[in-house]
């Protein structure tokens, strides 16, 4: 898509505005809104959310972390990875490849990329190159993650019971 462009949102009030279109028409459960708030500090200009505009109009939002390696529990060696959270497409704007470019971005770290994907969003993701994570933990989280891995990058590997 030319001329489109993923920006990082500065933590102020005038996206707080922005972000309460979402949750107006946006996807109750996925809006950004009471996240922003947590996290405000008025032009803090390394924030976690990015989003997309039509003018002045932003129509494409997500939340990207960077996670450090002490945290891995999905990639073998431990190493550095984004997740993705709560990437949303305003419905207007959906199937234009909005949602696409967003996960383009996230590539673009060239970093192992995490993501829970929402019901009904499976099919969405695995355009997208992510599948099923193969790991062991103590307890299921209920996440059901889906990865996506940089050339190179190895997957843990689940081992069955002896």
């Amino acid at each position: 898509m030319n001329g489109v462009k993923v920006e990082n949102l500065l933590i102020n009030y005038k996206t707080l505005e922005k972000f309460k279109r979402f949750k107006e028409y946006g996807n109750q459960e996925l809006s950004m809104y009471e996240d922003l708030q947590n996290k405000f500090i008025e032009n803090n200009s390394k924030s976690p959310f990015y989003g997309v505009y039509i003018g002045e109009n932003l129509i494409a939002r997500m939340s990207l972390y960077e996670v450090d390696k002490k945290y891995d529990y999905y990639f073998e060696p431990q190493q550095d990875y984004v997740a993705i959270w709560k990437l949303e497409v305003l419905p207007d704007y959906q199937g234009r490849g909005y949602g696409k470019t967003m996960v383009d971005f996230a590539k673009s770290f060239t970093l192992p990329i995490k993501t829970s994907p929402r019901i009904n969003s499976h099919g969405f993701w695995e355009k997208m190159g992510f599948d099923k994570a193969h790991y062991e933990m103590e307890r299921d989280l209920g996440e059901n993650p889906l990865i996506w891995l940089p050339a190179g990058v190895k997957e843990k590997e689940t081992h069955p019971a002896e």
